[in-house]
């Protein structure tokens, strides 16, 4: 991935949340707590330990290297560690799988960020901060397929079309809850972006900025379909993921409060997701 893929324009569904706030109930506590990384509870002390994914996109993570800030997500969670008072030299990357992430249980990272959608059902089972961003769902494609030319969701059900999604994924919800079909399941994107090459699937489902990226550099011919409008669908927007009842989720959830009201977190939107008017939305 080369960083020339900045020009790439993509359509911002819904930019930062602005009504977001610590006093939310995706975050532990909003008591007035001490965090800095001499208080702080974290996996290995005086570090930050952030997770994301394998291999982490375009325009998320640029050229698949968190550790250099570049991208929408790693310039969010250096960020983030600067507001909880790390250096970048404190900061330490590792990799999961999506789905290995949000299943119950200790964890190898602090906060794990690979775009994660807040449910009240992962909830039960993880912690989130508050949210810093928001995206809708859509369709990835090829030209010649099925969907070719569809403009609605009545469209994608009628065409016949195969749909794939990754494990565990918001839009995996979007296939089966929203438009009521069979999916195909893959254990990441990656996988189901094979699938969509080979035309194995007609349509893959992403996030939109994702949707821009996979269309445009890794798919042949990649068209998008359109948009899924998820206002309707519980998604709460993307949070930073966190064992369940972690002692420094308050504090994460804080930072990202912070970052917003500040400005620092409009300024990485406008760097790293373009604004562009080029996917309808599926009606």
């Amino acid at each position: 991935m080369k960083k020339l893929f900045k020009v790439i324009p993509l359509l911002i569904a819904a930019l930062v949340l602005t009504a977001c706030s610590s006093s939310e109930d995706n975050s532990a506590s909003s008591e007035s707590t001490t965090c800095s990384p001499e208080s702080l509870a974290t996996v290995e002390s005086g570090v930050l330990t952030i997770a994301t994914g394998e291999p982490a996109y375009y325009p998320w993570v640029i050229d698949d290297a968190p550790e250099s800030g570049e991208g929408f997500e790693a310039a969010v969670a250096y960020a983030v560690a600067k507001q909880l008072g790390y250096e970048n030299s404190a900061v330490k990357w590792v990799r999961t799988t999506f789905d290995a992430a949000i299943t119950p249980g200790p964890k190898n990272f602090d906060f794990n960020l690979q775009q994660y959608s807040i449910t009240d059902e992962r909830k039960q089972v993880v912690d989130f901060s508050s949210a810093y961003y928001k995206s809708n769902q859509a369709i990835v494609s090829f030209k010649g397929s099925k969907l070719e030319g569809v403009t609605t969701l009545q469209g994608v059900k009628d065409a016949g079309a195969k749909l794939g999604a990754a494990v565990s994924t918001t839009s995996l919800d979007v296939i089966e809850t929203q438009l009521g079909l069979k999916a195909s399941v893959f254990n990441d994107n990656a996988a189901g972006v094979t699938a969509l090459k080979n035309k194995q699937i007609d349509g893959l489902v992403v996030d939109l900025p994702t949707a821009f990226y996979l269309s445009a550099v890794e798919v042949p011919n990649g068209i998008i379909v359109g948009q899924i409008d998820g206002s309707d669908a519980g998604d709460q927007g993307f949070g930073l993921l966190l064992s369940k009842d972690n002692p420094i989720t308050s504090c994460v959830s804080q930072a990202v409060d912070t970052i917003r009201d500040n400005g620092t977190l409009q300024a990485i939107v406008d760097q790293w997701l373009a604004a562009s008017a080029g996917a309808p939305v599926l009606g």
